[in-house]
């Protein structure tokens, strides 16, 4: 009974991080919660006489469980639609390689859109870059999670890395090149400037019922007044707010530079399921 009294204890002290790790391993708030409550039924049949760590122990188990997890997703995937594309070289080393600090706020700064990248890489490279680039793991211990040597588990994890570096790289881009349009669209709208509108608009866009460019740009014309900048899931997009609160949610399409298709979201559901960050227009930065 003391026993079991210490392993619930040292459990509950560590559980949110162990949370935090199912979670950045899998992507899912529900499917983390499944994979803590897989490593309490293993660690409360264990035996913990010789554990002297505890935080590194139910890590590893955790860790573990999600390795499962993600071999048994993955092979879902293969089943249904064949075999995914092959891994990267592993004699090839990443070009301008940081240190630590680089290696942490790099992994740190995967958000939705590279969550994507996340979901291609093997389970083995995944748990790698995930356990030693965000939580500081030992590549030792993430080595005894694999069944590999520290050596492999380091290749695993710098393989990983180059990928969601080179994501993180496109993905930037994208999204400043986006941030800029959505931004232009913005002040023509509020400034009434029509042909800026129609430079921005795909001819062929769409709002609602609304179908080609200069209908757009007519309707948007004077308007916008009150939408703010903003990333909503890490995506530049437009907010209006009332009294604080985000009212209305304006998403852009973007296609070869221009707008093709705008959505306004006025769901409160929705709306509060989204992570909304608000931006400085140019003008504000620079005051």
């Amino acid at each position: 009974m003391v026993e079991q009294d210490w392993v619930g204890e040292r459990f509950t002290e560590h559980r949110d991080r162990l949370h935090a790790v199912a979670y950045r391993m899998l992507g899912s708030p529900g499917d983390a919660e499944d994979a803590v409550q897989e490593a309490w039924l293993r660690v409360s049949r264990a035996d913990t006489g010789r554990v002297e760590n505890p935080g590194g122990w139910l890590t590893t188990i955790v860790a573990r469980v999600c390795l499962n997890m993600l071999e048994a997703r993955r092979n879902r995937r293969e089943e249904a639609a064949g075999a995914l594309p092959a891994e990267p070289r592993a004699d090839v080393r990443p070009p301008g390689r940081g240190g630590p600090e680089d290696e942490a706020l790099l992994a740190d700064s995967v958000g939705v859109a590279l969550t994507v990248v996340l979901d291609e890489l093997a389970p083995a490279e995944r748990l790698a870059f995930v356990l030693h680039d965000v939580f500081a793991v030992s590549f030792a211990e993430i080595g005894a999670v694999l069944d590999r040597s520290p050596a492999a588990a380091r290749q695993l994890a710098s393989r990983a890395r180059r990928r969601v570096r080179g994501a993180a790289d496109a993905s930037d881009a994208a999204r400043s090149a986006k941030r800029e349009i959505v931004e232009a669209f913005l002040a023509a709208s509020r400034s009434g400037d029509f042909e800026a509108l129609l430079e921005l608009l795909d001819p062929g866009a769409v709002v609602g019922d609304l179908r080609g460019g200069r209908d757009v740009a007519t309707f948007f014309t004077g308007r916008a007044q009150a939408a703010r900048l903003a990333l909503v899931d890490g995506v530049p997009a437009a907010v209006w707010s009332h009294l604080g609160r985000p009212k209305a949610v304006i998403t852009f399409t973007v296609d070869g530079g221009r707008i093709t298709r705008i959505d306004v979201d006025t769901d409160p559901d929705r709306i509060r399921g989204l992570d909304i960050v608000v931006l400085p227009a140019d003008d504000e930065e620079r005051r």
